[in-house]
């Protein structure tokens, strides 16, 4: 008993037609990529915010200069401010993210952290 198999090649309407389409969507693939990395350094440089500021935060309800231990902290480019309002100290963090693609803009994420003064310190110092 012999089994013939047939093969069927490429029909000229379907010579192409991957490369076609692999021409259409790659640059759509490539952007998905651009963006998702991008949302992960964003989403990276944002807890780097955060644990600046509270660090920051509370530093300075202890009486230590909250900026220069926020800036120890904070991502590279990062600005830090420290505010004293009453009882109360609070640190905002902000730092840029580059988009991946050198024309895009970029993006600025913060965070913010609020502490009380403690007691008996000699005062919050920004």
């Amino acid at each position: 008993m012999t089994t013939t198999i047939a093969i069927r090649g490429w029909g000229a309407a379907e010579r192409g037609s991957f490369t076609a389409e692999l021409a259409a969507g790659l640059p759509a693939l490539v952007l998905l990529l651009l963006a998702g990395l991008t949302t992960v350094e964003a989403v990276t440089t944002r807890a780097g915010c955060l644990d600046a500021a509270r660090e920051a935060a509370l530093a300075a309800s202890r009486g230590e200069p909250g900026s220069a231990v926020g800036a120890r902290h904070a991502p590279a480019g990062a600005d830090i401010s420290v505010t004293v309002s009453g009882d109360r100290v609070t640190a905002t963090v902000r730092a840029p993210v580059r988009a991946l693609g050198a024309r895009l803009p970029r993006i600025t994420v913060s965070a913010t952290a609020v502490a009380a003064v403690e007691p008996g310190t000699p005062g919050p110092r920004p």
